[in-house]
């Protein structure tokens, strides 16, 4: 019997040992998905098709590049996305915005600080350590490359820390300022610190992501209106409705495209990026879908996701052909 009750102690500290461990498992996944979740990881893959553009417009135009500059370049890249998803967040959350949306799959926030506000603070503090990574390799690339970097830097970073509290009031300010950050500073920064130069042919390739990803923002803010209009935003749905805003999600589709075609036409581009029309198969569906089902969220999301692939796919293909070429 006292052998019995030994065992059975035994095994009930065993018991409790797993139960603990198990806890503690939970706990640190639970906070690891709430740390990342403001960063809203799956839309990072954005920025790694934007400095493989500028990659593939520097190896077109000057032959060989610093495949260590490229990684340092795409850290700072990742780290200003996930310091303004950050901020967004952080900003959102303190304005009240995310209490009132109803989120989707690529828009309304990743739901985290409603349902988390203790995190707010490490939300926050998420955002400005990525701010200063930014800060640092632009730093240091504007050390190894020159001051004429400096421009560049400076939009960038005005852009992540002003894009939520005061360009979202403007309608066109709101519109272009995520297709600026992800078309020329992007791909025409990640080109300058490669070959140590700006180029045309990096402008005309930046275009692209331009319309494209101003395109992105445009349509994720269709399930929002009511929420938006609430805490003083005024992009084009609110202005202009959903409609006019459906035909000018169509137009930026067209003017990527135009863009592609343009550079290929006029010896800005090789010919083979001509590759990343492919996704107008993609595009045409998602502009008809946007327009027949900007009313209903619901149909509608389907839609936005074929929209994020078509502003991913279409700046890759336009790189892979630089990078053939």
């Amino acid at each position: 019997m006292k052998n019995r009750h030994g065992d059975g102690a035994i095994e009930n500290k065993v018991f409790h040992q797993k139960v603990l461990k198990n806890q503690v498992h939970e706990t640190m996944t639970n906070n690891l998905k709430y740390l990342l979740g403001p960063m809203r990881i799956p839309f990072l893959v954005i920025t790694p098709a934007s400095v493989l553009l500028g990659l593939g417009t520097a190896v077109w135009t000057a032959g060989h590049v610093s495949i260590y500059y490229f990684i340092l370049a795409l850290l700072g890249a990742v780290s200003a996305h996930i310091s303004v998803n950050a901020f967004n967040e952080y900003f959102d959350f303190k304005s009240g915005l995310d209490l009132k949306t109803s989120r989707t799959p690529f828009s309304g926030g990743s739901g985290t600080l409603p349902e988390r506000p203790a995190m707010a603070c490490c939300v926050l503090y998420t955002a400005v350590i990525t701010f200063a990574v930014t800060v640092f390799m632009g730093l240091f690339f504007i050390y190894v490359r020159g001051l004429w970097l400096l421009p560049v830097g400076v939009l960038g970073l005005l852009t992540i820390f002003a894009y939520t509290p005061w360009l979202s009031g403007s309608p066109l300010l709101c519109l272009v300022a995520p297709g600026v950050g992800f078309g020329p500073l992007m791909v025409m920064g990640t080109h300058f610190v490669l070959t140590g130069e700006y180029s045309l042919p990096a402008f005309i390739a930046s275009l692209v992501p331009f319309f494209l990803i101003s395109d992105l923002l445009l349509l994720n803010q269709f399930p929002d209106i009511e929420a938006d209009r609430n805490v003083g935003r005024r992009n084009f749905p609110i202005v202009v409705g959903r409609r006019n805003s459906g035909f000018i999600y169509g137009v930026f589709l067209l003017m990527a495209y135009l863009s592609i075609i343009f550079g290929a036409c006029f010896g800005f581009l090789p010919e083979i990026t001509l590759i990343g029309l492919l996704t107008v198969i993609m595009a045409v569906p998602a502009f008809v879908g946007g327009i027949r089902y900007r009313e209903n969220i619901e149909k509608l999301i389907p839609y936005m996701g074929l929209n994020v692939i078509i502003c991913v796919v279409t700046p890759v293909l336009v790189a892979a052909g630089l990078l053939v070429a």
